[in-house]
């Protein structure tokens, strides 16, 4: 299999993180602070990362990070409580990691990307608002090679293994490479079964996702989509890219990330795992005018405008309700 030792390395990372994420989120009092961005940060993102960045870097050193995070707050002494808080937790996982460790594993994620070679993209917790609600967040690791995705890994902790029962079993693990497929897994379970998108082939008759936070996709937009396709349904709000997880494996059949304001640009980390995870489970993934997703010009997706995420089966007919409600 190609990628064989990536992929093993990149499951067992994310799973050391997501039992990181659920370690603090079972401790969650007094553990967030905000960036300068006032979006809230947690132990758990600075520990996931550190989680991850190490083992990467200790199975292939040669290759660079981009990730979300980097450790410049911890370091500053007003925040020496919460830096006190990240090693007690990492250290859990991996005893490996000291303080000094954990600062410098955080800190390889400032990569820049780019077209050529290959790097890792990193968020250590995708949906932090969800984290910190005791509701739905992914940590998403993608592979990028040349400017292309060519693995994901996500980490659902608190995603039922089936939506339709919520109250079931939760913890959720998705993973492809690309030409091989797509697959999910409980996690702490080591059986794998493959997932395809829904044969729905109605977009009238298909559910379809979108994110909880306004700020993330126009709600309002969204909404006059679903009336120009004919949906009725009104849509499942679902933090982080557990949206690519529940259209990946056949719950959902569209997802809708729409624009918000102009001159921003999506991160490439908040969608390369979940765009190969959809595309091996037999979906589409373009933005707004039908493009695909540009993975290959740094931190950020400045070409594209927005997400759309079908299983395929009418994607041109969303993508038309789409291009009429923008204009």
């Amino acid at each position: 299999m190609v990628y064989q030792r990536e992929l093993a390395v990149a499951i067992d990372a994310v799973i050391k993180a997501s039992a990181l994420c659920d370690r603090v989120q079972q401790r969650l009092a007094g553990a967030a602070l905000s960036k300068g961005d006032k979006s809230p940060v947690t132990v758990a993102d600075f520990g996931a990362q550190a989680v991850v960045s190490a083992d990467l870097f200790a199975a292939f050193p040669q290759d660079p990070l981009v990730g979300e995070e980097d450790a410049d707050m911890l370091r500053l002494a007003e925040n020496a409580l919460m830096a006190d808080r990240v090693v007690e937790n990492v250290a859990a996982i991996n005893p490996d990691l000291d303080r000094e460790r954990t600062l410098t594993a955080i800190d390889r994620g400032t990569y820049e990307g780019g077209p050529s070679g290959r790097h890792w993209t990193l968020d250590p917790i995708d949906g932090t608002k969800g984290f910190l609600r005791g509701d739905q967040y992914a940590v998403a690791l993608a592979l990028i090679e040349d400017g292309e995705v060519v693995l994901g890994v996500l980490g659902c902790p608190n995603l039922p293994y089936e939506m339709s029962q919520p109250a079931g079993t939760r913890g959720s693990l998705f993973f492809a490479v690309k030409g091989q497929g797509a697959f999910m897994m409980h996690i702490g379970e080591t059986t794998h079964t493959p997932i395809r998108v829904s044969r729905v082939g109605s977009a009238k008759a298909a559910a379809f996702v979108e994110s909880v936070e306004k700020g993330h996709t126009n709600q309002s937009h969204s909404a006059r989509v679903a009336q120009r396709l004919g949906i009725e349904v009104p849509p499942v709000r679902i933090d982080s890219q557990c949206k690519y997880s529940v259209v990946a494996r056949g719950e959902a059949a569209i997802y809708l990330r729409l624009p918000t304001r102009p001159g921003y640009e999506e991160k490439i980390w908040d969608h390369a795992a979940g765009v190969i995870v959809v595309e091996e489970a037999g979906g589409v993934v373009t933005d707004v005018s039908g493009k695909p997703l540009d993975f290959s010009i740094g931190r950020t997706l400045r070409d594209n405008k927005g997400v759309i995420v079908t299983n395929g089966e009418f994607h041109s007919e969303v993508l038309a309700a789409v291009r009429a409600v923008l204009e």
